[in-house]
């Protein structure tokens, strides 16, 4: 246990000072009890009971004191509590595609617009994590409560070639669950990370035992992925939906763009580019989540509407002075009613 005021524990030595008086008041009374000329009216009332109810409300007042110091210094400890945890990933396409501008301004700032609106309608006791996709998918801000942290990772965006959806997911999951042990590296390269080579056809490794739930069952959190829907890299998008299914998280999709597309240049690169939105409803169906286009970006309420709080256990330490405190409160009043009970006064 530590505190943030230890100075204020000094004042614990008066305790023994005040026992000290205590004691001498005592002993005042029982020179002056020896007036009375019948001694064994005296012992009488000194019997074995009558000494313990003497004595306890002083003693619990005096432990009302200890407590209350020990509030004052602001104790601290490492407790293990239950909280409640609701995660929500965001993951967001960055591809050169989203610079297309069938949607105005573009289908990038159309993306951040409509993730920047969800992250203020959130709950605060939602946490949100940003993965960001082009050719490969990273996080760029874990789990957090904070909405100025998610806002920045959100406009810090860089557009870049390629787009791997399935990437997306796999990194969400795992950030979604850090403690499942999935293997990023091999199932987005096919590559063993303990010895940076290719792994052989067939291999397992890429695969941690666990046993699948039910598609959407997994209601402590959920995958928002918002893009134009058009792979170009990775693994499959809808493999890596099915993932996502056997572990009960439910993926919503948001579609970026409009079905007809237009062309743009990206690095030298001319291309059309068009909103895929089959393969968007396809991960949605798969995964038991549902399908949003962008222009309805306020439907995505809906997603955390229905996401139930999971109930774990963390340890942090945390400031218990308010249990000191209560202590405290309830030794005094103890204290006070059982004196006004036995003897009609306050100690």
């Amino acid at each position: 246990m530590t505190f943030a005021w230890p100075e204020m524990l000094w004042l614990l030595l008066a305790l023994p000072v005040l026992v000290a008086l205590y004691l001498v008041l005592l002993r005042r009374k029982k020179k002056a009890a020896l007036l009375y000329s019948n001694l064994a009216l005296v012992k009488e009332a000194m019997g074995g009971g009558q000494w313990f109810r003497r004595h306890l409300p002083p003693a619990l007042f005096l432990l009302a004191l200890a407590a209350m110091i020990t509030a004052i210094a602001r104790p601290n400890a490492v407790v293990t509590l239950p909280t409640q945890q609701q995660t929500i990933i965001l993951a967001m396409d960055v591809s050169g595609s989203m610079r297309a501008a069938d949607v105005q301004p573009n289908r990038l700032a159309a993306s951040q617009a409509a993730a920047k609106a969800f992250v203020a309608d959130l709950p605060r006791d939602v946490r949100v994590g940003v993965v960001s996709f082009a050719g490969t998918a990273a996080v760029v801000q874990y789990p957090t409560h904070s909405r100025e942290d998610v806002l920045a990772a959100i406009d810090r965006f860089q557009l870049q070639r390629a787009t791997a959806i399935g990437s997306a997911i796999i990194v969400s999951l795992a950030t979604l669950f850090p403690d499942q042990g999935i293997d990023v590296s091999s199932l987005i390269y096919g590559r063993d990370t303990r010895r940076g080579v290719p792994l052989p056809q067939g291999s397992k490794e890429e695969k941690k035992e666990f046993k699948p739930v039910a598609p959407g069952s997994y209601t402590a959190g959920a995958i928002i992925l918002l893009t134009d829907g058009q792979r170009t890299a990775g693994p499959d998008s809808l493999e890596a939906a099915k993932m996502a299914a056997e572990r009960g998280v439910r993926v919503f999709t948001v579609g970026i763009g409009t079905t007809s597309g237009e062309i743009i240049g990206f690095e030298g690169w001319s291309m059309r580019v068009r909103l895929d939105e089959e393969t968007l409803k396809q991960i949605a169906n798969i995964t038991r989540a549902n399908y949003f286009y962008a222009g309805n970006a306020s439907d995505l309420k809906k997603v955390y509407e229905n996401l139930n709080a999971r109930l774990v256990l963390e340890k942090k330490e945390t400031e218990i002075t308010a249990l000191f405190a209560a202590a405290a409160a309830v030794l005094a009043l103890v204290s006070a009613l059982l004196s006004l009970l036995w003897f009609s006064r306050i100690l």
